[in-house]
């Protein structure tokens, strides 16, 4: 008896998708951290900006 594939929605984990501007130069060193780290892009943009914002000091 075979089970359904049961698929959710993109997004329904919280995320959403966007568009973004980054330099190329950004672009480059984000691409080197990832080969190193063996983390994808996405990841690594949001363990970026996720630390960012909560380390932020507004004056």
């Amino acid at each position: 008896m075979n089970k359904p594939l049961k698929l959710k929605k993109r997004g329904e984990d919280g995320s959403k998708v966007i568009t973004v501007r980054i330099k190329e130069d950004t672009l480059a060193a984000l691409d080197q951290l990832a080969a190193e780290t063996n983390y994808s892009r996405n990841e690594l943009i949001n363990i970026i900006l996720k630390y960012g914002v909560e380390n932020i000091e507004i004056e």
